[in-house]
Order: structure tokens, then C-alpha cells, then sequence
């Protein structure tokens, strides 16, 4: 027997604990033998390996035992006795029908979590019923046998894990990064993707067996602990110590620990791939120069001066390394006011104007007739932050999260940032409540006033679900908003986010010709571009009105699974800007990126300032010289001249000629120069927020 320790009522936590240390040693050994590990001849840092990898291991441990010491407190049969069984009943059958009865838990959502949540609880308070009736021997047989049960799944888990970390060793020669929680989020591509790649069904039969040897071996011990006894104080006194210790690991363990040798691979090694994966999932990103091509910074900054110089922009600095330019205009500054509404994902191929013959557009389709319509614009991501972060900071999107979600994001260069310089009010207004997505953090930290869900008085909305207000009500908030801007006597920036497109496509009844029953996309769509339709109608019969230039832009497409990792035609986005009297009505089919719709809309208004933006004024632009930014979380498109040019890990690239109509790939193609480009881009981006060099001037 490999652990034979006197039963105590914790004994398990330090079973787990040891097994979970010595799984995680057996996978770092493996690992220094994965014929992708080059040590260099440094095997004297392996102390450092195995030092450090302990520390990191028992930090994980130390989250991975909160469940059990909360069990382990708790169990005893007390609850099984009067008064306790009437009031536990009572309790958990009255949390049944507020879940049932009530909106705590939006069915229209996802009825699978729903229904598997009530379900879970139901199901929870049969079997407490049933342990009821059951006589006290029979209810510790019980509890050993849930001990059993769970133990053997943190076994598998463990054995998995370490199965799992050598495949990704294997393509990536490192521990879990952003990359592993980007397959979380594209968990169907993923799956199918191990199906097809590794003989599944083995694997998991060997895991299995490994698995069920490890928990023979610490059976006895755990099978034992469940009979021991320990006073309430007692295991009250270890149970609260226990549960310190995530607390200490979280913030007194420093990830940057790791990082000790000069050896990339000895520093990925001492670290833990669970632990690592809860790092990357906190901070959002990927470490760019690791994993992507790149250049010698100087190069690539000299790249990006050159894509980025334009006839009205003089660069401040000789330094290579400052891509500030100030921006001037013949023509005096107009100082318009802005009403920016960024539509929830709203492909281009949804509009008429685009071709679609569904009619579920209209109102956008006689908008575009009178106004600025941008044909050939593509969007920077696949999600709204990222949306929002192209549409508000104007730079190339950076491996991992959007800037919106991570960590050290105010005080950034913004449009916000250029107009409040102008004497602009900036707000942003959204139909939902702004903590999602971390959009108040980053607004507000950023310099915009936010305002949402929480400033409509519920007798004011018509419809909600679990997304926000509908965007009918959502307007009502936004005109109710540029009232009082209009009496400030400023100009006003105001970024309005719907909501109403995105599954569940629900709706109040009686809008459109397409029930809110039906829930389906076409609906959403529909609906949105009602709700677009009346605000403007009832703008138009405003004060402000004339003053002011609205600009409806898509954050992304509805859709961005396609034939390619990239695929072209699912980043094809619609933008018009509408301003009778000021903006001529034109269609505009030069390639543009989202990115540039920034610093296009200031000079359209002729504003003179200092810029860091990546994106370029169109209209300043050499014809030829145009190009678009798309991207997932870890692939990196830049397309210019009808070439797509692709970075992703681990350093590779490819380029070909894409079908800007289904997105496949047409012909491969090689042009060194382009590829310089797209490595100066995001190079230089992810440089510039690493160095914090992005932030407002």
C-alpha cells in the first residue's frame, strides 16, 4: 500500500494532496524526456525545476481541496434529525419555486442549464429524503461510496491532465497558456478536431486503467477516514486552516517565480500546467514574442512608421520606436456631435443592401441610400469586446483576449480620449448591465461616462431577457441621454450597444412580422433594425438633429465558423455614417479595416490631433495601400491587395489568395513583404500595450 496513514476525519485532503504532488512530479519527469525539451546542457537548473514545480503544485493542490474540506466539515447525521429535516425541506423546496416560479434564472437563456440546475436540486433534495428513511449504518455506507465516486473522477481528471499536457508539449513546448482556454471557448472545433488527430477511445481506456491503479492503491486510508469522528470545534478549527490556504497561494505566489532560468523550457517545466491555465485565463492573453514571428523591434517599428505616414500627419519624434504623428487639416474643425451605435453581431450579408432578399433589413437599407455606406469594411474579431476595442482604441487586435477584458486597460488612447481633448462629452450606453464583458471597468476607466440597464425604471421596459432592456427600450434611453447632452451646451460622443440580436432572439410582440416565439436570427435582425429605424425617425425630430452624425457599425459578424481559420467573407461587416446636409450619400467599396473608422469619422470633421491609432484615415490613404485586420484569439489575418497573410502559434504563417465570397482559399501565394508587414503590425501592437506605451496623450 503506497499511503497507510491512521484515520482521521482530513486524511483525505492529504491523500489528495499527495497524489495530486506526486501525479504532477511523474508528469514534469515525462515531460523533461519529451524529445521537444532542449535543457542546453543546463540539468543543474533542474533543482530549480523540481523546487519550484512543488511550490506550484501544492498552490494547485490548494485549490483543488476546497470542495472536499467543505464536505468533509459538514457531513455528520444531525440534518437528519427533527426540527433540521423540516427546515432543510422547507428550504431547499422554496429554492425550487423561485427557480421554478420566478426569473432569478432566465429560462429563455439556455434551458439546458436551466432545467440541468433545477433538475441538479431536485435530484439533491431526493436523495437527502431518501437517506431520511435510511437508518444511520446504511447512510455511512453512503458517504463512503460519494467519497469513492469522487475520488476516482479527481484520478481520471489527473491522469487526463497529465495525457493532455504532453500533447500540448508536443505541438506547443509549453505548459497550458491562452491557447488551452481559446479551446475551451471553440469547444466543438476542438473536439472534432482530438477525434480525428488521436485515437481517443485508447486513450481513454488507458487513462482509465492508470487511473483506477492510483486510487487502489489510497483506497483503504480514504475508505477508513469516513468512519472517524471529530468534534464540531475541532474540524471546524482544521476546515477554516484548510481554506487559507488558496487564499495564501492567491495572493502571496508570485507566477512570475518560474521564470528563473535563462532556459525557456526549464522555466515553462517549473511551473504547473492547471496553475498556468487559471494564470492565462485571468490575464487574458498571449505572450506575443513567444509565440508568433516576428522581427527585430527596430524593424518593425520602422515598418509600421512607414504603413502608418500619411500626407496630413507628421510623426513628433525621430525615435523609431514613437509612432505619435500629429494629424492637421486644411479645412476648419467641425464639431459635430457623434451618436455611434454598434450593433450587436450584424454581418454585412444580412442587409439588402448586401444581397440578402429576406427583406429583414429595411430601415438599414434606406439609411444606406443616404448616407456614407463603407461596402468592403472588415470586422477585427469574432466577439463584441473585440469589436469594441477596434471601434474605441483603433489598434490591431493582439493574441488572446481583447483589451477590453484584461487587466491595466484605463487610461488608454481612445477616439473617447481624442474627442475629450476637443471639449466632447463621451459616454457609452448599453442595454445590459455593464459589469458583463468588463465594459463598465473599461469605459469608465477610460474616461467615458456609462450608463446602462440600471438607469431604466422597470415600468419603462417593455421586454428584457438575460442579454439586457430591448433595444426599443435601450433607445428610449439613449434619446432620453442626447436630451440632456443638448442642453450642456458641449458636443457630445455618444457610443450606444444594442443587444437584442444574439440568441435568445426574443423580442416584445407586435413589431415586426416575424414572432418573438419563433426565436430565430432573422427575427433578431429584424428587430434590431425596427428598433434602429424609430430612433432615428424620432431623432430626426430633435433640436440636436442637424448638429449631429450618426455612424451604425456591426462590432462583428453573426457567424465565425467558415472553411478556413479565417475565413474572409465572416468578418464582413456593414458600416454607414448619416448626416443629411454634412455627409453625402456614397458608396465607398475601398478595403477597410474596423480600426480605421476611428480616425476616418475625425477627419470627416477635419479635427486636428495627436495620434497613436493604427488605423488610418481612408480618405488619407494611397489607393492600393488600404488594408483590414481580422483575427480569432490566436490567428492573425492582415489583408491588403486581395492577399490574406495569416500568423499563428507556434511562429508559423501562411499566405494565399482568399474567396472573399465563401471565405475558402483560392491560391497560395508568397510575398515577403506583405508578411513583414503583418508581423510589424501586431508585433508592434502587442509591444505597445506591453510596455504600456498605448495610453492617452
Amino acid at each position: 500500500m503506497l499511503i497507510n496513514l491512521k484515520p482521521k476525519r482530513f486524511s483525505p485532503i492529504l491523500i489528495l494532496v499527495s497524489t495530486i504532488v506526486i501525479v504532477s512530479m511523474i508528469t514534469r519527469t515525462v515531460l523533461i524526456f519529451h524529445p521537444t525539451t532542449d535543457l542546453k546542457g543546463s540539468y543543474s537548473s533542474l533543482l530549480g525545476v523540481y523546487g519550484l514545480g512543488l511550490l506550484y503544485d501544492l498552490c494547485m493542490a490548494s485549490f483543488a481541496i476546497v470542495p472536499f474540506v467543505l464536505y468533509l466539515w459538514f457531513y455528520n447525521d444531525t440534518v437528519y434529525k427533527k426540527p433540521y429535516i423540516y427546515i432543510l425541506v422547507g428550504v431547499i423546496t422554496g429554492l425550487i419555486s423561485i427557480m421554478l416560479f420566478t426569473d432569478i434564472i432566465p429560462s429563455d437563456f439556455n434551458k439546458g442549464i436551466f432545467y440541468g440546475f433545477v433538475g441538479y436540486v431536485i435530484l439533491r433534495l431526493a436523495i437527502y429524503l431518501f437517506l431520511w428513511k435510511k437508518d444511520e449504518a446504511f447512510r455511512l455506507k453512503w458517504r463512503k461510496w460519494v467519497l469513492i465516486v469522487d475520488f476516482f473522477i479527481v484520478c481520471w481528471l489527473l491522469v487526463f491532465n497529465g495525457v493532455s499536457e504532453w500533447f500540448f508539449w508536443n505541438e506547443f513546448g509549453t505548459r497550458y497558456n491562452f491557447i488551452a482556454v481559446d479551446y475551451l471557448i471553440y469547444t466543438n472545433e476542438v473536439v472534432g478536431n482530438i477525434q480525428e488527430s488521436y485515437p481517443l477511445p485508447v486513450i481513454i481506456t488507458i487513462v482509465t486503467l492508470v487511473s483506477s491503479g492510483i486510487f487502489w492503491l489510497i483506497r483503504k486510508p480514504l475508505i477508513q477516514s469516513v468512519e472517524a469522528h471529530s468534534p464540531v470545534l475541532k474540524r471546524s478549527l482544521v476546515a477554516v486552516s484548510l481554506l487559507i490556504t488558496p487564499l495564501l497561494s492567491y495572493y502571496m505566489v508570485n507566477s512570475g517565480w518560474r521564470l528563473f532560468s535563462s532556459n525557456t523550457f526549464a522555466n515553462e517545466l517549473a511551473g504547473n500546467g492547471v496553475y498556468q491555465f487559471g494564470e492565462a485565463f485571468q490575464n487574458n492573453q498571449l505572450d506575443y514574442n513567444k509565440f508568433y514571428k516576428r522581427l527585430s523591434d527596430k524593424e518593425a517599428f520602422t515598418i509600421l512608421r512607414k504603413e502608418l505616414s500619411a500626407p496630413n500627419a507628421k510623426f513628433v519624434s525621430d525615435d523609431v520606436f514613437n509612432i505619435e504623428r500629429d494629424v492637421t487639416h486644411d479645412k476648419p474643425e467641425v464639431k459635430k456631435n457623434i451618436v455611434l451605435i454598434s450593433v450587436e453581431s450584424l454581418s454585412a450579408d444580412f442587409l439588402g443592401t448586401f444581397g440578402n432578399t429576406k427583406n429583414i433589413t429595411p430601415n438599414l437599407d434606406s439609411l444606406a441610400k443616404h448616407s456614407l455606406l463603407f461596402g468592403n469594411l472588415y470586422a477585427s474579431g469574432t466577439r463584441t469586446v473585440r469589436g469594441l476595442e477596434a471601434l474605441s482604441m483603433g489598434i490591431a487586435p493582439t493574441p488572446g483576449q481583447s483589451t477590453v477584458k484584461r487587466p491595466d486597460n484605463h487610461n488608454m488612447f481612445t477616439i473617447g480620449s481624442v474627442l475629450r481633448s476637443k471639449g466632447y462629452k463621451t459616454q457609452y450606453v448599453y442595454g445590459g448591465y455593464s459589469y458583463f464583458d468588463n465594459m463598465k471597468e473599461f469605459f469608465s476607466g477610460n474616461g467615458y461616462e456609462v450608463i446602462d440597464r440600471s438607469a431604466i425604471p422597470a415600468d419603462k421596459v417593455h421586454y428584457e431577457n438575460i442579454w439586457g432592456v430591448a433595444d426599443e427600450d435601450l433607445f428610449t434611453l439613449a434619446m432620453e441621454v442626447l436630451d440632456k447632452n443638448s442642453k450642456e451646451g458641449k458636443p457630445f460622443f455618444t457610443q450606444v450597444m444594442t443587444v437584442s440580436n444574439h440568441r435568445p432572439y426574443t423580442y416584445p410582440d407586435g413589431r415586426i412580422d416575424i414572432p418573438s416565439s419563433k426565436q430565430t436570427r432573422d427575427g433578431g435582425v429584424k428587430y434590431t433594425d425596427y428598433a434602429i429605424g424609430k430612433f432615428i425617425r424620432e431623432a430626426s425630430q430633435k433640436p440636436w438633429f442637424n448638429n449631429t452624425i450618426f455612424v451604425i457599425v456591426a462590432d462583428h459578424c453573426a457567424s465565425s465558423a467558415g472553411k478556413t481559420d479565417l475565413p474572409v467573407n465572416k468578418y464582413h461587416i456593414p458600416c454607414l455614417i448619416y448626416a443629411p446636409g454634412f455627409i453625402q450619400p456614397k458608396v465607398e467599396n475601398r478595403l477597410m479595416a474596423q480600426i480605421d473608422i476611428a480616425p476616418t469619422l475625425l477627419g470627416l470633421l477635419n479635427l486636428n490631433y495627436r495620434s497613436k491609432f493604427f488605423g488610418k484615415d481612408l480618405y488619407q490613404t494611397t489607393v492600393g495601400e488600404e488594408h483590414a485586420f481580422i483575427s480569432t484569439y490566436q490567428s492573425l489575418g492582415l489583408i491588403e491587395n486581395d492577399t490574406l497573410s495569416v500568423l499563428s502559434p507556434v511562429k508559423r504563417s501562411e499566405q494565399y489568395i482568399p474567396n472573399f465570397k465563401d471565405g475558402s482559399k483560392l491560391q497560395k501565394v508568397t510575398n515577403d513583404q506583405h508578411l513583414k508587414e503583418t508581423v510589424a503590425f501586431y508585433q508592434c501592437a502587442s509591444w505597445m500595450l506591453a510596455n504600456k506605451k498605448y495610453n492617452a496623450l
